[in-house]
């Protein structure tokens, strides 16, 4: 058996390979885990913007998900885009049958160039179905408002932590501010904020890299505040060294550590 920790990713396809399951598995082998996968949803996208989703059926991913716990024992889970509330029900479904697997959920609630990926039932459904079984959830600012329905951001994370997760890890890239502050809610009222250089771009698929090197970083061993904390270093490297491939966004390159 491979000593390599696997890590089982719900995810997107990104044709254009920044974000997605792609971004997932770049993330987490460069933190030496093995990725495994099921495709909530196909995507028509470009490196600027989403145009359409397609999500699979609920009952088609929790036979693939299934088939494949049968067989692979998983030491993290990490969720990216779900893309309807029949998909994220059934998410729940796995999550419940995986007790005491630690649960990274980043919610993709809009792509980077601004479509709206969500509806209300999906966010009610990762509110009331999701957190409760969640180690850490990562939304950026806008995606906490939009959770939460609330403006000021400590409010938000003590609205997400109240709905479930244990703890809350809040993106700082959309605010308008010098530098980028990430807001870190911890159990028993404790925060802590990491403060980064502002890069000065914009990133095609920079939460999935968080959230999957989180959720590889936990598969490891680490707890979750190192888990946070070296995660967040490895997505700035990997920023820090984006390129370009379209006319949209910058791609992060997550295999900056291989690069001469």
């Amino acid at each position: 058996m491979s000593e390599r920790p696997v890590v089982l990713c719900f995810s997107g396809h990104d044709p254009c390979g920044g974000a997605g399951v792609q971004a997932d598995i770049e993330a987490i082998v460069s933190h030496r885990c093995h990725a495994v996968s099921v495709i909530t949803a196909l995507t028509e996208q470009d490196t600027g913007n989403v145009k359409r989703l397609f999500p699979q059926s609920a009952e088609h991913l929790l036979a693939q998900a299934r088939t494949l716990l049968a067989d692979v024992t998983v030491s993290a889970i990490k969720i990216g885009l779900l893309g309807s509330a029949g998909i994220a029900e059934a998410v729940g479904e796995i999550l419940q049958e995986c007790p005491g697997v630690p649960v990274v959920l980043d919610p993709v609630l809009a792509a980077g160039g601004g479509m709206d990926l969500s509806e209300r039932r999906l966010i009610e459904t990762v509110l009331n179905r999701l957190l409760p079984l969640t180690t850490i959830v990562t939304p950026n600012s806008p995606e906490a408002r939009k959770l939460a329905g609330l403006d000021d951001l400590p409010a938000c994370g003590t609205f997400l932590q109240d709905k479930g997760a244990n703890y809350v890890l809040i993106t700082g890239t959309h605010e308008n501010s010098e530098q980028v502050d990430n807001r870190l809610f911890m159990p028993d009222g404790l925060r802590e904020v990491f403060h980064w250089q502002r890069l000065p771009h914009h990133y095609h698929g920079s939460g999935c890299t968080l959230a999957a090197a989180i959720a590889a970083l936990l598969a490891q061993g680490l707890d979750v505040f190192n888990a946070v904390l070296e995660a967040q270093d490895f997505v700035w490297q990997s920023l820090e060294n984006a390129y370009r491939t379209g006319h949209g966004q910058h791609n992060p390159d997550r295999l900056f550590w291989i690069e001469p």
